[in-house]
């Protein structure tokens, strides 16, 4: 007979949700420790502050751990030795959709061969869908150009263009990929997507014109106004945009990248961003939330490009992140006591 099951909340939650979570959890023990475990930052912030607790509360976490079977969240106090610490664990929801390459590189898919891993997969979708469309409308309303010379207090007017008639590209046609391809088509605009599977989906069910594999995107490179990166980070996809593709882009083509910063070689993109004879000045912006190292090393030059925007890795961040990955986590709070199968279960080998 398995062990009773106990539910560990290891991140910052509101009160609410946690007991939404309760209520789902029906006879299932819910433990949230607030004091035990780091403090937000910002509405969301599943990492926080640095916390040192006293020799009695890290030694009563430690006994949470042994006891947990379903943890909220990987403890971002015990990364390395988690699964040591808390042997029971059968299921884990997590708080972020990539977490592939996370479970990977912990061995927690080794460490837990028992356990299932579940993401938030489509928690971040409108976020960074309108991160994208920031990017699209910035671009062709000239919104760097705007700063530039409000900065130098230069009163030149301009002509913009726009988004009606353009084609955007997205790499990537899960919940974010698709979400991108409906706020674009709402705007009159042309949608090609790349997807890894691309004949089990027709392309009006993920909001696309035009669907294609991974081995179609050096056909569609040269299509495409806007490049909208929102693919996992796996073998496959990393470096996936490098010097041959940026060679491919069309003149004046706009990269977004909302995915992870492995998927671009950094060396190329400079090179497409920058204007001849140091570059090949292909790409006329790139918007960026997600770099191959974070933070972002002071010594890059992405930080002083004119035609470049780096976000902090903060575009899929919203302030009702914690309610939608609450939705999620009861929903599989119902599946899980019915039997059922779980929502957003993570493929460890195809990592996500």
């Amino acid at each position: 007979m398995s062990s009773p099951d106990l539910i560990l909340v290891t991140s910052y939650l509101e009160p609410e949700h946690v007991a939404r979570i309760r209520t789902a959890a029906g006879d299932i023990p819910v433990v949230y420790e607030p004091r035990l475990i780091p403090v937000p930052r910002y509405p969301s912030d599943h990492r926080g502050e640095t916390l040192q607790r006293t020799t009695d509360e890290e030694a009563e976490w430690r006994s949470l751990l042994a006891r947990a079977t379903i943890l909220f969240d990987f403890d971002v106090t015990h990364r390395s030795d988690l699964p040591e610490l808390a042997p029971r664990v059968r299921w884990v929801q997590a708080t972020s959709a990539g977490i592939g390459q996370f479970v990977r590189r912990m061995g927690y898919a080794d460490a837990w061969p028992d356990a299932v891993f579940t993401t938030a997969s489509g928690v971040h979708a409108q976020p960074l869908a309108e991160f994208a469309l920031l990017a699209m409308v910035g671009h062709v309303r000239g919104l760097l150009q705007i700063r530039r010379q409000q900065a130098d207090r230069r009163w030149q007017r301009f002509a913009g263009t726009d988004l009606r008639g353009q084609t955007v590209l997205v790499v990537g046609m899960g919940a974010i990929g698709s979400e991108v391809g409906r706020v674009a088509r709402t705007l009159g605009m042309r949608v090609l997507g790349i997807r890894r599977r691309s004949t089990e989906a027709e392309p009006s069910t993920l909001h696309a014109h035009e669907l294609g594999g991974p081995e179609d995107l050096h056909a569609f490179l040269p299509r495409a106004h806007f490049i909208v990166l929102a693919a996992p980070h796996t073998d496959e996809t990393e470096g996936m945009m490098g010097g041959p593709e940026f060679g491919l882009v069309r003149p004046g083509a706009v990269l977004v990248n909302a995915g992870r910063g492995s998927l671009v070689d950094e060396g190329a993109l400079l090179r497409a961003l920058l204007p001849p004879p140091q570059g090949t000045g292909r790409l006329a912006s790139a918007w960026l939330d997600v770099f191959a190292t974070e933070p972002l090393p002071q010594e890059n030059p992405l930080w002083n490009l004119p035609n470049v925007v780096v976000s902090p890795h903060s575009a899929s961040t919203s302030d009702r992140e914690n309610g939608r990955i609450t939705d999620i986590f009861c929903e599989n709070l119902r599946r899980y006591r019915n039997g059922e199968p779980l929502l957003n279960v993570l493929d460890v080998e195809r990592l996500y």
